[in-house]
């Protein structure tokens, strides 16, 4: 793009700008983002500036230095400094969302949601001190932008600690409704008149959960039940995958040598099966020793591991499509098979399990892989029993063909059918692969799969594999097709509903039926939905200190970008219009995310169970304050505080009922009232 183009490029977006603003600005639009300042004194000569930035559904800000020839920058701008002065720069708690804007010809960055900014003074003259301080940004939606805005903030003396031992911190505010904003000091109920400290907020609490019966352990089992029905459910698909099937002649071969006496083939087939499943244990076994507990905690998320599923998925997705044959090496399959065949007893059994493992890997390896990814979020545990339930599911079939080898030879041998279900599991294994690809994205703040691109690219996949079922596309190892069969065509209309049921979500419809695999609503540029819930707070300390204010309770959301059941809750218990008032009205929600990437402010050493273990990342920081404070590592974990950071009642883990919901979180506010009142607290 030459200089003038790229000139007559920019000029047109201003002046569009400038022509959908009018109308904007004829319907007064104020809040599209509001800010919200504090001066945060803890008594030293060192004092934070906080300021906390909130945009409206559908808005977003753009960072600070801008290019000269982008979008407005976000601007701080000191108009009085007296008696201090500024130590660095403001500091943003995340880093803005970055992608390419063709209009601009450069990348952008801009926030949404709520972001935090910081910045340290020091104050020289306690009597001089006097800050005014003016913000200006420039709110943009996806029909255009407005002009920048400005909001002013003004701090003196009298708001430090040594001219009012009772304040801890002094607020300034200019936008927002009365119940959104924060209290000043003079407000303050006088049962927040002793500020905690952070050690404090962080004691264990677990008698306490204990004293109310807490369900923790029993919830902890059923995520454990729900993770070997996801295996058993991984080994029926994997029986069906072309790796698996050509086992079956060779299965049939085996046993036919064997004895024909009913009740030594009933003990061949127990061993075969029982090999199976020992083999497919070792491997999750393996998994759980190497790693270990706290890691597996962090495995779903870490972005090696979720980019090497991601490539291994597009890869035999490839592969199935007929771009070329991925096989083990016929080495390897070869001697075991012949070793197999000349070893006699048990051991010639267990070397044919081994065998049916090692062939069909190709295809049962990225269902194992997702299976050990997704399991690792839910205990140590995890792995193992996911693991054995695949392996049940795999082994079972066969243990009863081995049985009856006969009924085997009946079965339909592969032929043009078998490719189709390739080019199936070739366009679910590409669907798949974004799960991956989206949650490393999360974590690591990279910004390159917004909910929508993510949505657009399913619908095309499973629209794709409608049409490929009807036949209207054909690969280069299809067989050609003179009718369709009456089962291919619901399949193929299951598949075209399914992509126009995705297409409302392109919009912000929450989709509750793919909630867990979609990425959050906070990642969608363009939302028309307004039910969603947003945390007030992602800082646990910040987020109390502001419960203190407002004297409410908190609920405390322990979270993750990898956390499948998370999104469930989120798209289909807080989204009830009653939990949603209750969450945005009754109490202040922080939530955590255990498995953020992004790096503390400061490394943090902590004692973990003996163990000294040093904090680099916030996920980090918000894993250990589960596990030290509640003594739990599973997510989501839900639990309601009081102002003391003491449960007022029992936590909640992932059940879907929302009447249920809205009992637990109303027995948490029915608790907080009465320990205002004076109710002792169990456990204590």
């Amino acid at each position: 793009m030459n200089r003038c183009t790229r000139y007559f490029t920019i000029l047109s977006i201003f002046l569009g700008t400038w022509l959908l603003a009018a109308p904007l600005s004829a319907q007064i639009i104020n809040d599209a983002v509001t800010w919200k300042a504090v001066l945060e004194d803890k008594g030293t000569a060192q004092k934070t500036l906080i300021l906390t930035a909130t945009t409206k559904q559908g808005w977003h800000f753009y960072d600070q230095n801008m290019p000269a020839d982008g979008p407005n920058s976000l601007v701080f701008k000191y108009h009085k400094l007296s008696g201090a002065r500024a130590l660095g720069d403001f500091i943003p708690s995340r880093p803005a969302h970055e992608e390419y804007d063709s209009n601009f010809g450069m990348n952008l960055r801009w926030y949404q949601g709520t972001v935090i900014f910081k910045q340290k003074i020091e104050v020289t003259s306690y009597d001089a001190f006097h800050v005014e301080l003016e913000v200006s940004s420039s709110a943009c939606n996806a029909e255009g932008c407005l002009p920048p805005q400005s909001t002013e903030f003004a701090f003196s003396n009298k708001d430090l600690k040594s001219t009012a031992e009772n304040k801890s911190e002094c607020v300034s505010e200019v936008s927002g409704t009365e119940e959104d904003s924060l209290l000043r000091e003079e407000e303050l109920p006088a049962s927040n008149a002793t500020e905690l400290t952070s050690s404090d907020l962080w004691q264990p609490v677990v008698e306490v959960l204990k004293a109310y019966g807490d369900e923790s352990a029993r919830q902890g089992n059923s995520s454990l039940l729900m993770v070997f029905i996801y295996g058993f459910l991984g080994g029926l698909i994997a029986l069906i995958t072309p790796c698996v099937w050509p086992m079956i002649p060779m299965t049939v071969s085996f046993f036919l040598k064997r004895t024909k006496k009913r009740r030594e083939a009933i003990k061949d087939a127990l061993v075969y099966g029982v090999s199976i499943v020992v083999i497919y244990l070792a491997l999750g076994i393996a998994v759980t020793l190497i790693f270990g507990a706290s890691a597996l905690n962090s495995l779903s998320t870490n972005a090696f591991f979720n980019l090497l599923f991601f490539a291994i998925l597009v890869v035999f997705a490839i592969s199935f499509f007929g771009a070329f044959e991925f096989t083990m090496p016929s080495r390897w399959t070869n001697k075991l098979d012949s070793k197999a065949d000349s070893t006699r007893g048990l051991l010639s059994i267990f070397f044919m399990a081994f065998t049916l493992t090692l062939v069909s890997f190709s295809c049962t390896g990225p269902i194992v892989g997702t299976l050990l990814v997704q399991a690792s979020t839910m205990s140590i545990l995890g792995p193992a029993i996911g693991m054995l339930g695949f392996s049940i599911a795999l082994a079972l079939p066969f243990s009863l063909f081995a049985v009856f080898p006969n009924v085997l030879q009946n079965l339909p041998k592969s032929g043009g059918w078998l490719n189709s279900v390739k080019v199936v599991m070739a366009f679910l294994e590409l669907a798949l692969s974004l799960k991956f690809l989206t949650v490393a994205d999360m974590a690591y703040g990279w910004g390159l799969l917004s909910r929508e691109t993510f949505l657009a690219i399913w619908i095309a996949i499973f629209a794709l594999l409608g049409i490929y079922l009807l036949g209207k596309i054909r690969f280069p190892h299809d067989t050609p097709m003179e009718k369709i069969g009456v089962g291919r065509f619901f399949l193929a209309l299951v598949s075209l509903s399914f992509a126009i049921y995705l297409v409302p979500g392109l919009w912000g419809a929450p989709l509750k039926a793919v909630c867990a695999f979609t990425p959050p609503l906070s990642t969608q540029d363009f939302n028309l939905y307004e039910g969603s819930v947003e945390a007030h707070f992602d800082d646990y300390e910040e987020g109390m200190k502001y419960a203190q204010r407002v004297n409410k309770p908190v609920l405390l959301d322990f979270s993750g970008w990898g956390c499948v059941n998370c999104r469930e809750m989120e798209s289909s218990v807080w989204v009830d219009p009653r939990v949603k008032k209750l969450l945005e009205e009754d109490y202040v929600l922080i939530t955590l995310m255990v498995d953020d990437k992004a790096d503390l402010p400061q490394v943090m050493e902590v004692d973990d169970a003996g163990t000294k273990r040093k904090l680099r990342t916030i996920g980090d920081k918000w894993s250990f304050l589960q596990r030290h404070k509640f003594a739990d590592n599973s997510q989501p974990f839900y639990v309601p505080l009081d102002l003391q950071g003491v449960p007022l009642g029992s936590s909640y883990k992932r059940n879907l009922n929302v009447d249920k919901y809205i009992e637990f979180l109303e027995n948490g506010l029915k608790e907080f009232k009465a320990r205002k009142a004076g109710k002792p607290t169990p456990g204590i």
